[in-house]
This record gives structure tokens, sequence and C-alpha cells, in this order.
């Protein structure tokens, strides 16, 4: 039905679209996705015709290249074979016409001649659009948002064109307004080839087959849309997604480091990615298959960050870790649910090398992990449940987070000093001479924290371990660490094994969870899912209880 070929798009000599290659097929339903400014609304317009000349490349539509027609070709496609409903209706829609008279114009233009037919016509267009009969010879301004966005669904299917394009359709509405729009949107495009441009991941989730995300004016990734949705592979894809509101969710929202700027060399979204590496800065990743779906991504997707493979561990005849398997993505968070005693802690020891394995291998970025020397501890740190673990009572502040680079040999005394600082300032502590030279007994619990969270991240790691950081902190304080683990987190794209006995503390801040007993992973996968729908009964009983002690009265 349609099929874009190395299409770009320029402003003033600002390229907005870079190369898009994109096919919708006849009755698929195509979201596409991104921030504003990403272009999506740009490639609406140029497949409308509407640019004057700054689209080049291939717009195929039934085999015809749109950029090819003339003017008054494309007049003759567009509104009747192409329909578009936009945005901004104030633009649209004509303040001294009645709503029916805007309906039946482009009918009586392109198709029905008879006035009389076309009239009747608009008449049944309004009212399946939900659109009262008392309001179709009111003018625009007299209408509410949701009864002109009504006005331009009928508009757009007066001709029963074959493609229709949705340009932020639920822009500006209430919560209602959104849900019956989006309903009476599903009812009309039953059948119809449809393209959604938004921002707004509610509305491609309910609307569309597949998405395509699109950032800085190229498509980074395209999939069915469960597939896109609850497994993103483009780290692109998952902050925009962790960015977004939903009922579904649990996760603390999460922003996306930096702003989108153009003109920039290789990947487009390097300057913000978690898991950037020298050729996203020099080279243009292509859009390829990597298996159920298209990623431009020079790694490939998200990678993993750290891996567990068939790992075990007993103690006596307890075996306290049985064959367990895990991944920790690149800057995503796995928590690691379970009771005390169910082998997380055993497990997180293990990792790192605390305590020696019986079995099973560990992975960073694929590669295996031979042994745990200083470039292992350089790129996994962990912080432990209680900060006497971490901090001797004999070290200041400043010899605690600084010890670290001592080991490792970093740089000057002086530049180590800086770096402590640096990253004190990130944990929202005092870079003071009197701050430096406390003793851990001199700290308050969540100060006592923080510095050892400090003391973790000075070597700036890829991979933190945080075994249950916040269960002996009250509320207050364990909701000001959270929050900054998740700051950090979008900052420095960490990727993180939270551990935890608390599933609703595992709620606010993972991305994906996996639930432990009796040393064995009994269920994994996104939170959302999980949360929504635990599968074992140990998951349900954790669930049930975490909701009973969250009543409130």
């Amino acid at each position: 039905m349609l099929r874009i070929e190395g299409l770009n798009v320029s402003y003033d000599s600002e390229r907005i679209l870079n190369g898009i290659d994109l096919e919708v097929k006849a009755g698929e339903t195509l979201a596409i996705i991104g921030e504003s400014g990403a272009g999506k609304t740009t490639l609406g317009l140029s497949i409308m015709g509407l640019l004057n000349g700054n689209a080049r490349g291939r717009i195929a539509f039934d085999g015809v290249d749109l950029l090819s027609l003339s003017k008054d070709e494309m007049r003759e496609l567009r509104w009747n074979r192409i329909a578009m409903v936009f945005q901004n209706d104030e633009d649209v829609l004509n303040p001294v016409h009645t709503v029916l008279g805007q309906v039946l114009e482009p009918m009586v233009e392109h198709r029905l001649k008879n006035k009389e037919e076309a009239e009747q016509r608009a008449s049944q267009l309004l009212s399946e659009a939900g659109l009262s009969s008392d309001k179709f010879y009111a003018y625009p301004y007299q209408l509410s948002g949701g009864e002109q966005q009504r006005a331009l669904v009928a508009m757009a299917w007066a001709n029963e064109p074959e493609l229709i394009i949705l340009d932020e359709p639920l822009s500006s509405l209430d919560a209602v307004s959104r849900l019956e729009m989006m309903e009476l949107l599903k009812r009309m495009g039953r059948g119809r080839t449809i393209l959604v441009v938004t921002h707004d991941i509610t509305a491609a989730a309910n609307l569309a087959t597949s998405i395509a995300t699109m950032y800085g004016g190229r498509i980074v990734e395209r999939g069915a849309t469960p597939a896109v949705l609850y497994n993103p592979r483009h780290p692109y894809t998952r902050a925009l997604l962790r960015s977004y509101p939903g009922m579904a969710t649990g996760k603390d929202l999460q922003g996306i480091k930096g702003r989108m700027t153009r003109g920039v060399s290789g990947c487009p979204f390097h300057p913000r990615c978690t898991q950037a590496i020298e050729i996203c800065r020099r080279e243009v990743p292509l859009l390829v298959k990597y298996r159920e779906r298209l990623i431009a991504c020079h790694r490939g997707g998200i990678i993993p960050a750290l891996s567990v493979k068939g790992m075990s561990k007993s103690f006596g005849s307890v075996k306290a870790v049985d064959n367990v398997s895990l991944v920790i993505d690149g800057g995503g968070t796995l928590a690691l649910v379970g009771q005390s005693g169910s082998g997380k802690t055993t497990l997180a020891k293990a990792i790192t090398g605390i305590i020696k394995a019986d079995a099973g291998d560990v992975y960073l970025e694929g590669e295996k992990v031979s042994r745990r020397g200083k470039d292992f501890y350089r790129r996994v740190q962990m912080i432990f449940q209680k900060p006497g673990e971490a901090l001797s009572h004999r070290l200041s502040v400043l010899e605690a987070v600084k010890e670290p680079l001592d080991i490792q040999g970093i740089e000057t005394e002086a530049k180590r000093i800086n770096r402590v600082k640096k990253v004190l300032e990130e944990v929202e502590l005092s870079t003071s001479a009197d701050f430096l030279e406390e003793y851990p007994h001199h700290l308050s619990g969540g100060e006592l924290q923080r510095v050892t969270i400090a003391r973790a991240l000075v070597l700036d790691p890829q991979v933190l371990i945080a075994d249950e950081p916040t269960s002996f902190l009250d509320s207050s304080v364990q909701a000001k660490i959270l929050k900054l683990l998740l700051n950090l987190q979008e900052q420095r794209g960490l990727s993180m094994l939270f551990i935890t006995h608390d599933i609703a503390v595992a709620r606010k801040i993972s991305d994906r969870m996996a639930v432990m007993l009796g040393g064995k992973i009994i269920e994994e996968g996104q939170s959302s899912g999980i949360l929504a729908s635990p599968a074992h009964p140990y998951t349900q009983s954790l669930l049930k209880a975490a909701q009973g002690n969250s009543q409130l009265g």
C-alpha cells in the first residue's frame, strides 16, 4: 500500500528526515512514536504532499511515486484516496463554515456532485463519529475539543480513503474523551490502512498493530506492538517508554538525559545513549533485522551488561543457590525478589566473587569473566545491606570513598580527591572539609548509605549490585535513596541488580523482575507483566502481602 524509500526532508538547510525507509501494508495500522521534534508530523505531511517540494526520495502509494506527481495530480489524491486528521483542529476547521458544510466539501469536490446526496452522507458520518445532530450546523468555536476532533475524523473518512494518517489524534483531550476517541478510531478504522503519528504510548498501544520508533529523523526500531512495548530492544525506545506515565507500570518515571539535537554525526541518539561506543559516534547504523524486529543500532539493540549462567552454591547440605541463570540489561534494572533465606545475597556475593560459587559462569557484555581482578571491580560494584560491611569505622568519609581509587592506583592524589568530591555531589552529600573528615559513627543512616553508594560509584562502574540498600532506612529516607538510584541510572547509564524482599519496592525501581525461592528463580519477566498477572503461587503471595501492608486505615 505505502512504501517509503530514502526519504529526506529539510527546512532552511536543516535536515528533519534522514533516509526514512518504511512500509505499511494494506489493512495495517502502524504507529510512529517519538519525542516532539523527531520528525513524525513532517513524515505525515510529506505523504500528503504538503511540503512544497522539500521532500526527496520516494513515497510509493499503490505503486505510484507521490513525489513525482504534479500539484493537480496530488490534489486529486488528497482527501480522496489519502486523508489526514491533523493535530491542530483550529488550523483545519474553517471558523466561518458549519461542521456539516466542511465535511461535505471534500465529497462534493471529489466524489459526490449531488449536494443533497453529499449532505446525507456527511450527516451519516458525523453521526457515526458520535456528534449529535444538533451540532451539525454549529460553527467550530461552538464545539468542545472532543467534538471538533470528531468532526475532523468525519472529514477524513468522507471519501472512504484507502490510507488515513492520524496526527496526534488524542492530544489535548480529557481522559474520558480520549477513551471515547480511541474506541471511535478503532471502530471506524477497521479494514483500513492507517498511519498513527503520536508521542502518546497509550494511543499507539490501543490503535496500532505495529510500532516504529523515530528519533532525530530516523527510524530506530520497528516491530509488532506487544513486542516493542513489553520488550523494547533499542535504548531510545526503552527510554521513551520509561518516561511515559501509565496505569499498568509501577516503576517511577525516568527521563532521558540531555536533549535531542540535530546535525549529530554517527547515530543520532549516541549523545544520550547509555551504551554508545566509538563506532556510534562515527557511523550511522543501518535499520536491519534482529530476530523479530528491525533495529538501527551498532550493538544490535540493548546489550546484556551482566549475565549469570548455571550458578550454584551450597553450604553443607543446604543448596543456597541452585542452577541460577539471569541477565541484567545494559542501562536496566533487574529486581531480585524473595524472602529472607531465599538465596538472594548468596547469589550476589557469588557473582562478585566475595564467596566462591560451586558452579556457574559470569559474563560481562558477553565476555566470560575468568577471574575477579581489578578490571572486574572497576566495572562491577556492590552496595551492601549494612553500610558497616563496606565502611571501616577507622576511615573518614574522604578516605572511605577514595579507597577504591587508591587500590586501583588511579590518577594522582589531587585528582582522586576531586573525583571523591564530584561523586559526593552526585549522591547529594556535602563536600565541605568538615564533612570529608567525619567518621561513619557521626553520620545518619541515610548519610551512611549515600557514602556507600558514592564509594561504589567512584570507579564509574557499569554494573551496580544493590543488596537490600534501603531495608534498614525509614520510609522517607528510603524514598530519597531509591529516587537517587534512579537518577544516577538515568545520568550514568548504570545497569543494576536490585535485591529486595519487598515487592512494592521492586515495583518502583525495576524494569524486569526475577522471583527467587529456595535458591531457584521461579518467575522472571517484565515487572509490569509480573505485577499484573503473577504466574507462580509464591509470587502471588508476595504481591498479596505487599497489597495488605500498603492498606491505610
